[in-house]
C-alpha cells in the first residue's frame, strides 16, 4: 500500500531559517532541520509547502537551495519536479519557482506543458516579460507553443503585462483555440482601449459564454464606455443567455456611471428576476447606484433588506448620503457601524470626512480624522489630509488650514492647493488664493481650474478689471488658457 507522504514547509521567508517539516506516513516524523528535508528531496518525494506558513514577500535565501532539492541522485521525473514547482508557485513562492525550473534544465528534465503552465504564471506574477519571453523560447524549442494549454498561459503573459501584439501572434498560432483564449486575447485589447478589436474577437467567438459577456461588459465600463456596456448588457438578455452574479455588478456600475435611474432600475428587477436572493456583491452595487441617482430612499431599501452586510455595504451608504448633501445620517450610519463591531477603512474615513465637509461639521471632522490618526494611523492617505484642508478652508479658517499644509508628513500635491485655492474663492481670501494658485501653476502651468477659481474670486471681490484680465498677468498668461464646452444628461429620480 502506497503511503502518503505530505511534508510542511513551516518557512523559506527571506532572513527566516527552515524550522521544522512533518512528513505524515501514518505517524507523525518531524524533521527539525532542512539537512532532513533535502534528504527526503533526494528520494524524490513531493514536499507540499503550507499556505499558511508561507507569507507574502518570500524570496531566495541562504535557507533554499534548488541544487539540494533536485539532487543530481534524485528519483525526480518530469511529473514529480512540475507537482513541486506547484506547490511553491501555489504559495506565491514565483522566486523559488524560477529557481527550480534552472535546476531541472540543469539535471536534463525535459519540460511539459504543464512544467510551462506552471513557471509562465510566475513570470506574469513577477511581472518580468523578458523571464516570460524566455519561457516562450523555451516552449517552442519544445514544441509546445501550438499546444492550446501553453497557449493560453502564454496568451495570458502577454495580455497582462501589455505585450498585445505577441499575444496576437500566440493567439494566431494557437491550434483550435478556446474560449479562453478568445476572452484572454479580447481583455488585453480592452486593457489596451481597443475597442473595436476587442468587438472582433468577442463576435468572432464560436460560442460565448457569460464570463466572455462579463468581460466585456466590465472592459467597457471600466474604461468610460458605459452606453455601450448597456447595451451589450441588453443584447446579453436578447440573446437568452442568463446573467450571472458577475453580470449585474458590471451593467448597474455604467448605468450609474450615465446616471440612468430609469434603466438602473429595470436591471435592479432583471437580478431579483434571474438570481432570486441578490447576494451582497448585487446590493452593493445598488445602493451605490441609488446614492448616485441621488434617490437615498432606494438605496436605503437595498441596504436594510440586506441580511449580510460587509465594510463595502456601509461604506456604499456613508459615502451615498455624504455625497447627497445628508452629513448628520452619514455619521449616523458610521456610529451604527462602529457599534456592531465593524471596523472602519479608510473608504469609510474619507466618506465621513466628506460628509463632514459638506455639512460643515468642522469641530467633526476634526474628531474623526485625530481618531483615525490614534487608533490607526496607516489608514490616512493624502487624500484624508486634503479633505481636511478642504474642509477648513471651505470653513473660513485659512490659518489653520495653512498650518495643516505645513504640518503634512509629505509635499503637498496640487489637490491640495486646489481645496484651498477653493475656499479662497468662497471667502473672497485674494491674497491667499493667488499665493494657491501660484503653487498649482507651478506644478502644472497648464491648469484651466486654477485661472477659472481665482477669476471667480476677483468677480466675488467686484474686481472687475482683473477679471476681465483673467487675473494678474504676473502669475497668468490669459491667452494660453481655453475652455472645452461640455453637458451633462441625467435622469429624473421620479423616472419609471
Amino acid at each position: 500500500m502506497k503511503t502518503r507522504r505530505v511534508c510542511a514547509l513551516s518557512s523559506i521567508l527571506r532572513n527566516v531559517k527552515l524550522q521544522s517539516i512533518v512528513l505524515f506516513t501514518g505517524y507523525n516524523r518531524v524533521f527539525a532541520s532542512p539537512k532532513a528535508y533535502y534528504h527526503k528531496c533526494r528520494q524524490g518525494v513531493v514536499v507540499a509547502v503550507k499556505k499558511e506558513n508561507v507569507k507574502c514577500g518570500c524570496g531566495l535565501n541562504e535557507s533554499f537551495d534548488a541544487r539540494k532539492v533536485l539532487d543530481e541522485k534524485s528519483k525526480w521525473n518530469v511529473v514529480s519536479a512540475t507537482s513541486q514547482l506547484g506547490y511553491f508557485s501555489r504559495c506565491n513562492c514565483h522566486k523559488e519557482v524560477i529557481c527550480l525550473y534552472k535546476r531541472m534544465l540543469e539535471l536534463d528534465i525535459r519540460p511539459n506543458e504543464f512544467t510551462f503552465g506552471t513557471v509562465i504564471p510566475s513570470s506574469i506574477s513577477l511581472k518580468d516579460l523578458n523571464l516570460g519571453k524566455q519561457f516562450h523560447g523555451y516552449a517552442t524549442k519544445a514544441g509546445l507553443v501550438s499546444n492550446l494549454f501553453v497557449g493560453s498561459v502564454l496568451l495570458s503573459l502577454y495580455a497582462k503585462l501589455s505585450a498585445i501584439e505577441e499575444a496576437q501572434r500566440v493567439f494566431e498560432d494557437t491550434c483550435n483555440p478556446n474560449v479562453v483564449s478568445y476572452t484572454t486575447l479580447m481583455c488585453g485589447y480592452l486593457e489596451k482601449r481597443r475597442f473595436d478589436d476587442a468587438l472582433s474577437i468577442f463576435r468572432a467567438m464560436p460560442e460565448r459564454n457569460a464570463v466572455c459577456w462579463n468581460a466585456m461588459i466590465s472592459g467597457y465600463s471600466q474604461k468610460g464606455y458605459n452606453e455601450e456596456a448597456v447595451n451589450l448588457f441588453i443584447e446579453m438578455l436578447r440573446e437568452g443567455l442568463m446573467p450571472n452574479q458577475c453580470t449585474f455588478p458590471c451593467a448597474i456600475v455604467a448605468a450609474a456611471n450615465i446616471a440612468s435611474i430609469g434603466m438602473g432600475r429595470s436591471f435592479h428587477a432583471c437580478a431579483i428576476k434571474y438570481l432570486g436572493r441578490i447576494d451582497v456583491f448585487v446590493a452593493n452595487s445598488l445602493i451605490s447606484f441609488y446614492a448616485k441617482c441621488g434617490s437615498m430612499d432606494d438605496s436605503l431599501l437595498v441596504f436594510n433588506k440586506l441580511s449580510e452586510k460587509n465594510v463595502v455595504s456601509w461604506n456604499a451608504l456613508i459615502c451615498g448620503f455624504a455625497q447627497n448633501g445628508r452629513g448628520k445620517e452619514a455619521l449616523h450610519f458610521y456610529d451604527k457601524m462602529q457599534a456592531l463591531g465593524l471596523k472602519p477603512d479608510s473608504v469609510t474615513l474619507l466618506g465621513i470626512l466628506f460628509a463632514c465637509n459638506h455639512a460643515g461639521l468642522v469641530n467633526e471632522g476634526y474628531f474623526y480624522f485625530n481618531q483615525a490618526t490614534l487608533r490607526d494611523p496607516l489608514m490616512l492617505k493624502p487624500e484624508h489630509f486634503s479633505c481636511m484642508v478642504d474642509l477648513l478652508s471651505r470653513s473660513g479658517r485659512f490659518v489653520e488650514a495653512e498650518k495643516f499644509i505645513e504640518d503634512l508628513p509629505f509635499d503637498p500635491g496640487i489637490g491640495f492647493w486646489k481645496a484651498l485655492l477653493g475656499g479662497c474663492q468662497i471667502h473672497s481670501n485674494l491674497e491667499l488664493g493667488k499665493f494657491a494658485a501660484q503653487k498649482i501653476l507651478a506644478l502644472d502651468p497648464e491648469d484651466v481650474s486654477s485661472y477659472v477659481l481665482m477669476s471667480n474670486a476677483h468677480s466675488a471681490a467686484e474686481r472687475w478689471q482683473n477679471v476681465s484680465m483673467n487675473v494678474d498677468e504676473s502669475w497668468c498668461r490669459p491667452s494660453d488658457v481655453w475652455f472645452l464646452a461640455g453637458c451633462a444628461l441625467a435622469d429624473s429620480v421620479s423616472g419609471p
